[in-house]
């Protein structure tokens, strides 16, 4: 009998987003799909292994109930994703997993264990068997036939483990160059999610979320994505392969009202974004859709993207201090940030801009400057968060060389509630000062009556609007109507 594989998103805090960039219970109540569990699902379906999802954030479910689950599905191997706010309670877990199944393999997966290897292994040997490093879609395979005996625990490239108590970490896996091998994300929610629990406030309700490409060209020192799991080589799905999915989608999720592209890099290759508007445009594909992109793209591109359905981009503006974008190693100038906010109003796309305060040199003038650049653009929404640093990142080593890092444990990127909390604290900003700007940031963009009227306007007129508006606003109301005052002056 084959080995049974369990691909995990432990219980810890309902409506946790584990696959979040920043992981967290976020404000606006949106919860991740777990997007890499999901790939690394569909290479061991496409290769006929049998496995089960289990989501419990997601579904709310505890930790009594989870474990009664994994119990009666008796997996061979539990593949289990991490965290950095949630890595104490993973690992609780994951102990408890094997106190009850003390024959199962489990195997660590996610950005935070990559890039702390050598704190999990050989400390929590006794539960944690393996960690599969960055990008596993097919580590997870041949880890199975490794347990199975068909092939040598040390030529799985990418996995560390210990062995008589000695560290061991065999090659990294080489990045995956053809993404259009990787079956499709949407193909695995049918087979093994529900798609209904999943939301974003930014999208129309109920959606599905897919990447476009992995692996990123910038140098931004915030970003683990790049820097801890898929590295700086960009490698991007085809305009056909892209297309191919929208069309599945469409006929496997008909009451699907918008799709989410949610990698940061899906207009790097700009002629390849064109092919796949033209695709969607010549077949009368009428089903929307939002991306993350770049300000370098042009208006051209946003015309076709407004025609083949494009509905909104979330872009990452980062600050209003050109001082601040270069310490960042943004790679933008706030004039092309200007160039991109005007041509999107034109191209008739809305945006969703996305702001942080906290990075190298950061003041509270400069943070004041951030603001004002924000209430001068058009947007349709907006976030200000604190800088999150996270190991692994060029932005943690930074913080943690200077001592900025005022936290005792892991668990301290999180509020007891599972929302962000900031552990940076500058010689000139403590890390009340960037929570307490945000708050206020939030409510000096959102409450004037110049936006208030447009949402108002949005609303009357779209349902999805209203539906995607209240379901958002229901959690986020709390944050705009506390008490917030000015930052003071330095």
């Amino acid at each position: 009998m084959s080995v049974r594989v369990l691909l995990l998103n432990a219980p810890f805090l309902d409506r946790y987003s584990k696959s979040s960039r920043s992981p967290a219970v976020t404000k606006s109540a949106t919860v991740y799909y777990p997007l890499w569990l999901s790939y690394a699902a569909g290479v061991l379906d496409k290769r006929g292994y049998e496995l089960k999802i289990i989501d419990a954030p997601a579904k709310c479910y505890k930790k009594q109930q989870t474990l009664d689950m994994i119990k009666e599905y008796n997996p061979g191997l539990i593949v289990i994703d991490t965290s950095t706010g949630s890595i104490v309670n993973d690992l609780s877990f994951t102990k408890k997993i094997k106190e009850m199944m003390p024959d199962v393999k489990t195997c660590l997966v996610g950005t935070h264990v990559s890039a702390t290897v050598s704190e999990i292994l050989p400390k929590h040997k006794d539960f944690v068997d393996f960690i599969a490093r960055h990008e596993y879609d097919y580590t997870i395979p041949e880890l199975v036939d490794a347990i199975e005996d068909k092939m040598d625990i040390s030529d799985v490239l990418g996995i560390s483990y210990t062995e008589r108590g000695e560290l061991k970490d065999n090659p990294d896996r080489p990045y995956i160059e053809n993404m259009d091998e990787l079956p499709f994300a949407s193909a695995v929610y049918k087979k093994y999610l529900d798609y209904k629990d999943y939301f974003y406030a930014h999208v129309s309700y109920p959606t599905v979320s897919i990447f476009s490409s992995r692996g990123c060209p910038s140098r931004c020192i915030y970003c683990m994505y790049s820097q801890v799991m898929f590295g700086k080589a960009y490698r991007k799905r085809s305009a056909k392969n892209l297309y191919d999915e929208i069309v599945y989608i469409t006929k496997n999720f008909p009451d699907v009202k918008e799709i989410l592209i949610d990698d940061d890099n899906f207009s790097v290759d700009q002629k390849s974004v064109q092919e796949f508007c033209k695709l969607m445009i010549e077949n009368h594909i009428n089903l929307k859709w939002v991306c993350e992109c770049r300000v370098n793209l042009t208006y051209d591109t946003m015309v076709l993207m407004r025609k083949a359905g494009c509905r909104l981009i979330v872009t990452g503006y980062e600050s209003g201090s050109q001082k601040i974008l270069d310490n960042m190693h943004k790679g933008i100038t706030l004039e092309q940030s200007k160039r991109f906010n005007d041509a999107a109003r034109r191209a008739r796309i809305r945006v969703h801009g996305c702001f942080m305060v906290g990075n190298p040199g950061e003041t509270r003038e400069t943070m004041m400057e951030t603001l004002n650049f924000a209430k001068s653009l058009t947007m349709d929404t907006v976030q200000f968060f604190p800088l999150m640093v996270y190991p692994g990142t060029e932005a943690y080593d930074w913080a943690k060389e200077k001592g900025y890092i005022k936290a005792k444990s892991y668990r301290d990127w999180l509020q007891k509630d599972g929302e962000h909390n900031c552990v940076l604290e500058t010689e000139k900003l403590s890390a009340q000062d960037l929570v307490d700007f945000c708050s206020y940031a939030r409510k000096q963009f959102y409450l004037r009556p110049k936006y208030v009227f447009m949402k108002a306007g949005q609303c009357l007129t779209s349902k999805d609007d209203l539906v995607r508006t209240v379901k958002a606003f229901g959690k986020f109301w709390k944050y705009l109507f506390v008490p917030t005052k000015k930052p003071a002056k330095a």
